[in-house]
């Protein structure tokens, strides 16, 4: 005898949550746009469409950015992202900047 299996839809989020790898990614991913948003302030208005939360391996988080100027603009409020970091007790070391080829 089988066992009855239900076939009602699972949100993407409840399946990945239900499974404990897939619930570590979905915790990095909540971290990162929580990072994100706790250093908005710091980034220009103009550049914060630019930016996305990328992954954090470590004490090293990832943005993602659309292109090379937004980079190099990004580079140097990096410093103040790391105090504002720093005030939440939030262990970044380094903040990398990963140029996203083809856009979003």
């Amino acid at each position: 005898m089988t066992p009855h299996r239900r076939n009602q839809p699972v949100s993407l989020r409840d399946a990945a949550e239900a499974a404990p790898t897939l619930a570590r990614l979905v915790q990095l991913a909540r971290e990162s746009a929580d990072r994100l948003e706790a250093v908005k302030a710091v980034i220009p208005v103009a550049l914060r469409s630019a930016v996305r939360p990328g992954p954090i391996d470590g004490a090293t988080w990832c943005l993602l950015v659309e292109n090379n100027a937004a980079a190099a603009k990004l580079r140097q409020v990096l410093p103040a992202m790391q105090r504002l970091l720093a005030q939440r007790a939030c262990e970044v070391n380094s903040i990398r900047l990963k140029v996203e080829r083809g856009g979003k």
